[in-house]
């Protein structure tokens, strides 16, 4: 396993000063520069935090954290659910990049959440709402919904077998929520 590129206190640090700067900013702040694709492409990536995030096109982690090319290892799927993908690119950024943080962040407004409270889809969108129900019960409140599914995904990561593993040595797993109204990030 690769060693951790910063503590996981220091990215998750770098991520709420991020968004610090996101709240007041009306273009993004992070680094985007042909120089830095050019040392990327020629170093490799090494980003500071895994976010597992919904798919919600309002929900943009690079600019809500002000992060640049090759900092963040962002992994998008509706309702920020976990199967087994999501544990193998987590384990992938954690074991071989050495990211030591992972976020899990879920948003206000949620579509995916508020299909498993109000709604009984079919198709493909089942196996997602279904994930959510399991980890929301009967809670009808889509706040406290939502916190419920990053919790759930939070555990499911914690445990994977390499990722406890990968904790013992110094990483860590948080939640979030990012808030559409005002483009805040609270950390659970």
């Amino acid at each position: 396993m690769r060693a951790f590129i910063m503590t996981a206190d220091k990215a998750l640090k770098k991520l709420k000063d991020g968004n610090k700067k996101y709240l007041d900013s009306e273009t993004g702040k992070g680094n985007i520069s042909r120089a830095l694709r050019l040392y990327t492409k020629e170093h490799g990536q090494h980003p500071y935090a895994i976010i597992v995030t919904c798919s919600d096109s309002r929900v943009i982690p690079e600019s809500i954290f002000s992060a640049g090319i090759g900092d963040l290892f962002v992994i998008r799927v509706a309702g920020n659910v976990i199967d087994d993908h999501q544990l193998g690119s987590i384990e992938y950024a954690a074991g071989h990049l050495g990211s030591p943080l992972i976020v899990v962040m879920g948003h206000t407004f949620c579509g995916a959440v508020n299909a498993a409270i109000h709604h009984d889809p079919e198709g493909y969108i089942k196996y997602i709402t279904d994930e959510i129900k399991q980890a929301i019960g009967d809670e009808q409140d889509d706040f406290r919904a939502c916190c419920l599914n990053v919790k759930r995904s939070i555990d499911i990561i914690e445990h994977s077998l390499d990722i406890h593993k990968m904790e013992e040595k110094g990483m860590a797993v948080v939640g979030a929520v990012y808030h559409i109204e005002d483009g805040r990030v609270e950390f659970l």
